[in-house]
């Protein structure tokens, strides 16, 4: 190699709410901030602290002067103060607004950022955004990449996710004022050409809707200020609302292949949702109300009156039908209730009665019923006990629509 053109690279400590760097000196910026509150990364760094204060602490002085990692300045959002959870929510936007600002003063004209970001919550997303869209930066692009393990320990019954989002930025101008009638309009446009393209390339669950919230950024980061007619400013919150109604409609058309969204209750679509989305996971509330939300139902209500919605302390759990009392489901004719009925009454070889519920109920012939049921055992795991209720019921599908289709033909004659 040509000694002129040997670039020894350079490593610097310090904040990036403050680079050390003059204005417009880079042509591009990645990097991969803390991911809100996942991860309590100043206390895990003790644990190597302390080995490498006493195995290198005298080569580099200058960063090992506490007797423990630094965390006043740290950015994150959990609870490091009398203000609880809510001042470090707000303290980590500030600081991660900053650090974007930092990274659009240092970017050359039209240079380009890469922010690498993961969290399941809205909430999370929130603070991104918001921090984002005041940035100045200009979102043009963001997509999944699959970068975690399934096998993890923290993916043991827990909605986590398979990606990280991979969200490109560049310093470039934006448009003043956006409308949110016709913002929302062209956000849909967008999202439903970018949802057909995750959905070809395999992107689901969890993984689906937050990747649906990073291509809404590319429209909603294109203006300076998005307002409605009343001049109220449109933030983060709203916008992630509307994300998830349109991936929530797209998603549950994509599920029951295309045919059947419109003919199954609010409810019984919030049930396939979950299955897809979580699995047989644990959700913490706040996402669970807001998934709730966009199927149209207050999931509140759902656990008071005993269905299948559980809330357990700060979380929420699906009961699948082998949790659920056959005596409580004898006198309901929601769609996912009629199902879990069923399945029970399958798994203890009372087809007579299985066959009368599905008589009775209307759902035996109905094509919707057995779709709904095999999306959602295409959603769980093979050895989901659930699953193999459903595939065992599934498998004589056939065999219980004639026999449903004879007893109707003999009922008319009879007439």
């Amino acid at each position: 190699m040509d000694d002129r053109t040997l670039r020894i690279p350079r490593v610097f400590h310090g904040s990036g709410t403050t680079l050390s760097f003059p204005d417009e000196y880079f042509d591009a910026v990645l990097t991969d901030p803390p991911y809100y509150d996942n991860v309590p990364y100043s206390y895990l760094s003790d644990f190597f602290y302390v080995w490498l204060k006493r195995t290198v602490g005298d080569l580099y002085p200058e960063l090992f002067t506490t007797p423990l990692t630094p965390k006043k300045e740290e950015c994150v959002a959990y609870s490091n103060g009398e203000g609880g959870f809510e001042e470090g929510k707000r303290r980590f936007e500030a600081l991660l607004l900053q650090s974007f600002r930092e990274i659009h003063r240092v970017l050359k004209p039209n240079g380009i950022a890469v922010i690498v970001y993961a969290h399941k919550s809205t909430s999370g997303w929130e603070t991104l955004i918001n921090s984002l869209l005041d940035s100045n930066l200009v979102v043009t692009g963001a997509w999944p990449i699959n970068t975690e393990m399934q096998a993890r320990l923290r993916a043991k019954e827990s909605a986590v996710l398979a990606s990280s989002i991979y969200i490109v930025a560049r310093k470039m101008e934006r448009e003043k004022v956006g409308f949110y009638n016709a913002v929302r309009e062209e956000l849909k446009n967008h999202l439903d050409r970018k949802l057909d393209r995750l959905w070809e390339e395999g992107i689901s669950g969890a993984d689906f809707f937050i990747s649906a919230i990073g291509s809404a950024i590319e429209v909603f980061g294109r203006y300076e200020q998005v307002m409605d007619y009343e001049g109220t400013i449109i933030r983060a919150d709203r916008l992630l609302e509307d994300v998830r109604k349109v991936a929530t409609d797209y998603a549950v058309r994509q599920i029951l292949h295309n045919g059947f969204a419109g003919e199954i209750s609010d409810l019984t679509r919030f049930y396939v949702l979950w299955r897809w989305n979580y699995g047989e996971a644990k959700v913490i509330y706040d996402e669970v109300r807001k998934l709730g939300q966009s199927c149209g139902i207050d999931v509140t209500q759902e656990w008071r009156r005993g269905g299948f919605i559980r809330k357990e302390k700060e979380f929420v759990r699906v009961l699948g039908p082998q949790e659920r009392d056959a005596e409580d489901l004898a006198t309901t004719r929601e769609l996912i209730d009629v199902l879990h009925l069923a399945l029970l009454l399958w798994e203890k070889g009372k087809r007579s009665e299985m066959a009368a519920l599905l008589r009775e109920s209307g759902f035996g012939m109905k094509d919707s019923f057995y779709r709904v049921a095999q999306a959602i055992s295409e959603s769980l795991p093979t050895e989901s006990k659930e699953k193999k209720l459903l595939d065992g019921f599934l498998s004589g599908k056939e065999r219980m629509r004639d026999e449903l289709k004879r007893e109707s033909v003999q009922a008319r004659l009879d007439l």
